[in-house]
């Protein structure tokens, strides 16, 4: 799955010792927020000391996130993981274009069609109100 967006908030670093290997270990979450018309915001994780140095990811940038989300229970409760595996960093003025590009008006979504006549196309989905309307308009 991929996220693309701006981060918007690095969180500290963590770090420690495997119980199990006696390994060191390294891991630092992220905040994404997307570019869609209701922005989303998105915690992700970089585990490994190789990963981080080498996404060297900071605050302001505009990347494109390919994750693996999974979920585990402990003690009768579920939790979400979202673990980053690769990030590509993306021109932030395409960024901006594509988020600032114009919606299609109703008509440009749902052209007329095949074979009805132009004028059809243009008139309002209803019927129009007839001249000798009274002053309430309740159909009954």
């Amino acid at each position: 799955m991929e996220i693309e967006g701006k981060i918007i908030m690095v969180l500290p670093e963590q770090s420690g010792v495997s119980a199990r290997t006696g390994n060191a270990w390294k891991s630092q979450e992220f905040v994404i927020e997307t570019h869609e018309q209701y922005p989303r915001k998105c915690c992700f994780r970089v585990f490994g000391a190789d990963r981080l140095a080498t996404m060297n990811i900071q605050s302001g940038e505009e990347l494109r996130v390919s994750v693996d989300i999974d979920a585990r229970e402990y003690n009768g409760r579920w939790f979400n993981s979202i673990n980053a595996w690769k990030v590509e960093r993306i021109d932030p003025m395409a960024a901006q274009a594509a988020a600032q590009a114009p919606q299609p008006s109703a008509t440009e979504a749902f052209p007329p069609a095949p074979g009805a006549p132009a004028a059809q196309a243009s008139a309002a989905p209803f019927a129009p109100a007839s001249e000798e309307s009274s002053a309430d308009d309740l159909p009954f």
